[in-house]
């Protein structure tokens, strides 16, 4: 069973996920590019490296606190998708204000 210290961080990536995905597709019609910030991409590697420790699970060597491990990278993920999906937002959002789309989205 999905525990919520899995659960949590995982909605959490996932929304974020959502929100600049679609933040990233409304810019393009305006003609606005979203780099990747540095710190999502360390956002990214820590989320990478949890998947592979919670996939790795109980099954580890037991000297490595594999589900720990997974677990805390996860959270560290959860929380620079917090950060980095709201740079991105306030970044969008200050796009959305300088070039309004007119009404109908024709120009």
């Amino acid at each position: 069973m999905l525990s919520l210290a899995r659960l949590v961080p995982a909605l959490i990536i996932l929304a974020r996920e959502i929100l600049v995905s679609g933040l990233r597709e409304f810019l393009a019609e305006l003609r606005v590019g979203l780099p990747v910030s540095q710190l999502a991409k360390w956002k990214t590697a820590a989320q990478m490296t949890a998947i592979a420790f919670l996939l790795v699970g109980e099954a580890g060597p037991k000297e490595i606190p594999t589900v720990a491990i997974g677990l805390t990278l996860i959270w560290i993920a959860a929380a620079l998708t917090i950060v980095t999906g709201y740079d991105y937002l306030r970044t969008g959002l200050r796009h959305m204000a300088d070039d309004p789309v007119p009404p109908g989205g024709a120009e």
